[in-house]
């Protein structure tokens, strides 16, 4: 890392902070050195995130991003109907998603 304030570029900027720091995490497991500015002072604001990489990473880290998915509708597209049938199968055994679970105790302890 050096101490030259100029040497950082931009990378990308995200709507969820979430998503900057997953990105932020991969580009870092690869080697590159990352810094995260938030878009909001207010802690627990998820207002953003921008991505700032130093210019002898710039290319790389872009090069990295370039490959992750983004487009929802791109990722429809490509699944096949086990993946749909997968995750069907995955949500419908998932007991969360129904709040009223049977136990067919009647009611009893």
């Amino acid at each position: 890392m050096t101490d030259q304030v100029d040497n950082w570029h931009k990378l990308a900027r995200y709507d969820t902070n979430m998503q900057g720091e997953l990105h932020a995490n991969l580009l870092r497991n690869n080697g590159i050195t990352v810094s995260l500015q938030p878009l909001s002072a207010i802690p627990g604001m998820n207002s953003g995130i921008v991505l700032w990489v130093e210019s002898t990473d710039l290319a790389s880290a872009q090069r990295i991003l370039d490959t992750i998915p983004t487009d929802g509708a791109a990722l429809l597209d490509k699944m096949s109907d086990a993946d749909f049938e997968a995750l069907s199968a995955a949500q419908s055994n998932d007991p969360q998603g129904n709040p009223i679970i049977d136990d067919n105790n009647g009611g009893n302890d």
